[in-house]
């Protein structure tokens, strides 16, 4: 989808233009759907999850034991 944004005569000013290419970007839905794709994710898999837990606890518990041996 291209927005065209073309001069009225050779005496409009830059700004004007630009003024109204941002409205009709705004208007059009371009940038919402732009950010919504964006922000999508895959949802992960109940394996990896599991996987990524465990990691998760088994860094918690070496930090753990680090500090209760004055390492860190």
């Amino acid at each position: 989808m291209s927005i065209k944004v073309t001069r009225k005569d050779q005496s409009e000013a830059n700004e004007n233009i630009i003024r109204r290419f941002n409205r009709k970007v705004l208007q059009s839905g371009v940038m919402a759907t732009a950010k919504e794709s964006l922000r999508f994710s895959k949802p992960i898999s109940k394996r990896e999850r599991r996987l990524k837990a465990i990691l998760r606890e088994q860094r918690k518990a070496e930090k753990t034991e680090r500090i209760k041996l004055g390492l860190r």
